[in-house]
């Protein structure tokens, strides 16, 4: 394993160095296990004859020259070639063959199944830059990059720069503004492309061949997301786009959602839709576009030094994707969607023991900054913002943000420089501001107590504790509060309406008990003297970052009434609440079924729909309820699907052959997933034979291999069904589904034959290795994976040893969660206990040995003999 870069490395090495160029030439018609790369850096030194390193992992090193003289290839050393009495200018030259990955990391390749194309593309962050070419590879050293590449002659090549030639498979890229190593890329393959432009910026829609029919059929869509999104940003920032073109690549086997280049963003293929998607998933892919195009800004316009800021790309990002879709009409529920799916994300990252501030204090080393690219940097750091934007005004806010870009444009930033920025622009104490939120970890927790008098309020009490069940680590929280009353309609049915909805500012600072007990009850004051109502809601309209707990009359409201309530962001915080609940033993498993059974049918919006679906399905039915209440449970929720079906029609849209885009198909596949035996199955068959669902059109692949894999899971289907479907769907995915196919069959021989590829090195690709594990465990099928439980756990431990990508696969997906047993609890202790992890599989089993617990103790609370 190559040394990871530490900090103190980085900082010695920024005051030393300052890169000028890089010339990075790479030759992909080697064979199929190496490419060359040919690498020349010119930079200073501000301390000539002092000593350095630059970062190269090849398979053979040819030749390595400093400023004409010849380097030891023996040198290098765990990824680290040496360079000694430097000069005040300096050219480094590197000629090396580089290896291929099948991982995602470095150079990926992959061979298409459908047609035999083979295609390649970079993922250079954080730190496999080095893989790649001859570098300084850490963000703060900046230059400006031309590329050169030498492919098979039927190949299209993109890179960062603009394509100045390329003739008899000969390409040349313009010469890139100054950007970080981990931003470089290329992509190559028999690329099918679409083109337009807008606003003087070429646009460019690229994937391998075979995808080519669905890319096109959704191009205009993307087109105009993109569009609408570039406007948004030209109306926000005042610096305009600084890269020329603007490619979006989408490519086989990412291991990302997408990767914001400059110029040249990779998409994962799953945001290319191979048959019916629900609206959920077609604004998951619009957010991601206008994610990764506010990193052209974030993170590529004005750079983070180190890895210890990775928020400032990130949290920006995220907030600015979900608030640009909202903003031009593009997906008015984007932040329903953010707070019951995405948000959770973040505070369930939030209460383990590996929870960091949002703003790291420090982070020692590369290794360190991987395990941080998780829902606190992403979705907890964009709910701050939302917060500070509420805070200080958003016109303060982008005034701040705009002097910050105009400063740092092209260079280099941390939090101390935007701190400053939003302080001058807004007036506001935003350094204090940033010690409570992006200095601190952990959830808040507010909640209301009223007492009444003839059912008028008498005082209204808002507690407000830390994470720790206290006073300390409080942050400032400014919330709405929603006031809801039960009344009939002219139908007569019962419903919730909002009464009114005022602003509330709670104070952290610690002041003595009473004086505290004043403050806070000082925020719901307006309720004094007024009828108490039937719901009360903290934080309705979800601008703040906290749970939330309700009064007993405002959650018997909810378990009568949720459905009622016309506000979807409402809706979705008290799916959240309920959530919540259910996760920290305060809310019995069964009764969260009974809540989806009485509510989610009515419910309009798809993103809750899934949400609550897939918390329902496979956290409290698999892991929170105890074997027994398993098949109740997956009962009431194919029940609950049904009802959903009976009054959304599955239906034909216009000149498409799929399902309505809407809550039916989410309620479809839920209930695909929640069949395992009886005539439920036995209809499920039907379906895969008859090839179309009663009343609506003909299978698209995704819902027939998802009908397959629960027909193998039940043992209704096998090898010969799967060969079957994958013949018909030979793709890259049905690759992948046919994988988890296989590992979900009830079959010894098929468990045995998984396990063997699980942890064969290099013998699987990432998303393979992920297909695999998804399909291994299956809670129905305990007498055939019992012994695997404590395999797992002695085996684990060299998955550290095979990258950081295979130790994410074994470490996250495969972990026996399904068994909440105290017994395994222990052999996951233990298996942590042992010093030969690395530290990202360390990360990865430690969070996993925490949600464990969490539901080991929910289950505990729960027995019969508990209640």
């Amino acid at each position: 394993m190559p040394t990871s870069l530490t900090l103190a490395e980085a900082q010695r090495r920024a005051r030393l160095v300052n890169v000028h160029a890089y010339s990075v030439d790479l030759d992909f018609t080697r064979g199929e296990e190496v490419f060359g790369s040919s690498t020349v850096i010119r930079f200073g030194c501000t301390e000539p004859g002092a000593a350095t390193f630059a970062e190269l992992r090849p398979v053979t090193l040819h030749k390595a020259v400093l400023n004409g003289r010849g380097l030891d290839p023996g040198s290098l050393r765990d990824g680290r070639l040496p360079l000694t009495d430097l000069a005040g200018n300096n050219e480094l030259r590197v000629e090396a063959d580089m290896r291929y990955t099948r991982t995602g990391e470095g150079m990926h390749r992959f061979t298409d199944p459908a047609d035999g194309e083979v295609y390649v593309y970079t993922q250079c962050a954080p730190d496999e830059a080095p893989g790649v070419f001859g570098c300084f590879d850490q963000p703060d050293l900046k230059a400006s990059f031309g590329i050169a590449v030498t492919a098979p002659t039927h190949w299209t090549v993109l890179s960062n720069g603009v394509a100045e030639s390329s003739a008899n498979g000969r390409w040349s890229f313009a010469t890139t503004p100054p950007i970080s190593t981990y931003l470089a890329v290329v992509v190559g393959g028999a690329l099918h492309s679409v083109r337009t432009e807008h606003v003087g910026i070429p646009l460019g829609l690229h994937c391998r061949k075979s995808l080519a029919p669905s890319l096109t059929a959704d191009s205009e869509e993307i087109f105009d997301i993109t569009r609408r999104s570039f406007d948004r940003y030209h109306e926000t920032f005042a610096e305009r786009y600084a890269f020329g073109k603007y490619d979006q690549a989408f490519v086989p086997e990412l291991n990302w959602g997408a990767v914001e280049n400059p110029a040249c963003v990779t998409f994962s293929e799953n945001h290319v839709f191979r048959g019916a998607v629900t609206d959920t998933e077609r604004q998951t892919r619009a957010i991601v576009i206008a994610h990764e195009l506010a990193h052209m800004w974030f993170g590529n316009l004005v750079t983070m030094r180190w890895w210890d800021d990775l928020w400032l790309n990130e949290s920006f990002a995220e907030y600015m994707g979900y608030q640009v879709v909202t903003d031009t009409g593009l997906m008015p529920h984007a932040w329903t969607s953010f707070a019951v799916s995405r948000k959770p994300w973040g505070s369930d990252a939030d209460q383990r023991a590996s929870t960091h501030p949002v703003a790291a204090q420090r982070i020692d080393n590369v290794a360190d900054a991987l395990v941080n690219f998780d829902g606190i940097s992403y979705a907890k750091g964009a709910s701050a913002l939302r917060q500070l934007v509420a805070w200080v005004g958003e016109e303060a806010f982008l005034a701040g943000v705009n002097a910050h870009f105009a400063r740092h444009r092209f260079g280099n930033a941390g939090l101390a420089d935007l701190v400053d920025a939003l302080a001058r622009s807004s007036g506001r104490d935003v350094h204090g501001w940033t010690e409570r939120w992006l200095r601190t970890s952990g959830v808040d927790t507010i909640r209301a107590e009223l007492t009444d008098r003839n059912g008028t309020v008498t005082s209204a009490d808002l507690i407000h504790t830390g994470s720790g069940g206290g006073k300390e680590g409080l942050r400032p929280h400014r919330i709405v509060v929603g006031v809801y009353d039960l009344g009939e309609d002219h139908a007569g049915v019962r419903r919730l309406v909002r009464r009114e909805r005022f602003e509330a500012d709670l104070a952290a600072d610690p002041v003595p008990e009473q004086r505290g007990q004043d403050a806070l009850r000082s925020a719901l004051t307006p309720l004094v003297g007024a009828r108490r109502p039937d719901l009360l809601v903290l934080n309705d309209g979800d601008r703040s970052y906290t749970k939330v707990r309700l009064d007993p009359r405002s959650w018997a409201t909810v378990t009568e009434a949720l459905s009622t309530v016309d506000d979807a962001l409402t809706r979705a915080l008290l799916w959240s609440i309920a959530r919540d609940m259910v996760r920290d033993a305060e809310l019995p498993p069964a009764e969260y079924i009974n809540l989806v059974e009485a509510h989610l049918p009515a419910e309009p919006v798809v993103a809750i729909v899934e949400a609550v679906l897939a918390f329902a399905r496979h956290e409290v039915a698999d892991r929170y309820l105890a074997p027994d209440g398993r098949a109740a449970a997956l009962g009431t929720l194919a029940g609950a699907c049904r009802a959903i079906l009976r009054r959304t029609t599955l239906r034909p849209t216009t000149g498409n052959d799929e399902y309505d885009a809407g809550v039916g198909l989410a309620a479809l596949r839920g209930l695909i997933e929640s069949e395992e035996t009886g005539g439920g199955l036995d209809e499920l068959q039907g379906w895969l034979a008859n090839e179309r669902i009663p009343g609506g059109p003909a299978l698209d692949p995704e819902l027939r291999w998802l009908l397959l894999r629960q027909l193998c899971i039940a043992g209704a289907a096998g090898e010969p069904e799967i060969a079957a479907e994958l013949e018909r769907d030979p793709s890259g995915v049905g690759q992948q589904r046919a994988t988890t196919c296989r590992a979900a069959l009830p079959d010894g021989a098929a468990k045995e034959r998984a396990w063997r590829q699980l942890f064969a090195d290099g013998e699987l690709s990432k998303q393979l290795l992920d297909a695999t594990a998804s399909g291994f465990w299956q809670p129905s099928q305990p007498s055939w994976t019992a012994g695997f439980v404590e395999r797992y756990f002695a085996e684990i431990p060299k998955a550290g040893r095979l990258g950081q990508a295979v130790a994410a696969a074994l470490g996250h997906t495969l972990f026996p969660a399904h068994a909440a047993t105290p017994a395994t609890v222990r052999l996951a202790e233990e298996c942590l206990a042992r010093d030969d992890l690395t530290p990202t599989l360390r990360r990865f089993l430690g969070d996993r040995l925490d949600d464990l617990r969490r539901a080991v103790r929910v289950r505990a609370d729960n027995a019969p003999e508990a209640s």
